[in-house]
């Protein structure tokens, strides 16, 4: 009865362009066909979209990342983007439940082989404060419960403020992020699963993994809702 008490003052509606539905999913039939999947075709370490020599692409060759492979449930194009953009900046917390289902449905095969514990790319307190959630930590805890995974808090934390990523270069996001992160000495040893919503050139990852290696952490993996095209 309380399920269709909610349901009756909250109703069921995309994610993306915020449409009614009359039964609970996650996009409407016209989004949901306007939802881009990754081409199969995608380096093998960051997934990269693209056909590179040797499956990996000319990033990974070239700086190798700190973390064994990345994975990206969608195109960060149309419904996808959209939804991510309300979930991050639009003030839609509630948005995680769904989100989180979307990636263990779509990445099933990915999180078969993933590490066990999961941690979100922290805000900074300041971005926190203006934004009155951290989004990847909801994210976090939503495929935390969807998966039967552990989800742990404070082992990665903002070790500053930085700018936001959108519009710089990539060498400007790599110098945006340097250092940017430290992990406690609670990673020692363990295996993580470094979750956020878009993967971009991997700069901010990187960061990430770098703190959580230096503090000891045995392996990270990376997974992440949507995924750029970044390279030409």
């Amino acid at each position: 009865m309380l399920q269709q008490l909610l349901e009756l003052l909250y109703p069921p509606a995309c994610i993306a362009c915020a449409k009614v539905l009359a039964v609970r999913t996650a996009f409407c039939e016209t989004c949901d066909l306007a939802v881009e999947r990754l081409p199969t075709a995608r380096c093998r370490t960051c997934a990269e979209p693209g056909t590179f020599p040797r499956h990996t692409c000319t990033r990974c060759l070239d700086a190798p990342p700190p973390f064994t492979r990345a994975w990206a449930a969608f195109a960060h194009e149309g419904p996808v983007a959209r939804a991510i953009h309300r979930f991050k900046y639009e003030d839609h917390p509630e948005l995680a439940p769904a989100l989180a289902e979307l990636l263990a449905t779509e990445c099933r095969q990915f999180l078969s082989r993933a590490p066990p514990v999961l941690v979100a790319l922290p805000l900074h307190g300041k971005r926190f404060r203006e934004r009155g959630y951290d989004q990847a930590w909801l994210l976090v805890q939503a495929l935390a419960r969807a998966t039967g995974r552990e989800a742990l808090p404070d082992v990665l934390l903002r070790a500053r403020e930085t700018r936001r990523q959108v519009g710089l270069s990539e060498a400007e996001r790599a110098l945006n992020v340097a250092q940017a992160f430290r992990a406690t000495a609670s990673a020692s040893g363990r295996e993580f699963l470094l979750v956020d919503d878009v993967l971009t050139t991997g700069a901010t990852v990187r960061a990430a993994a770098e703190a959580l290696q230096a503090a000891g952490a045995a392996r990270i993996e990376v997974l992440t809702l949507a995924r750029a095209f970044s390279l030409a």
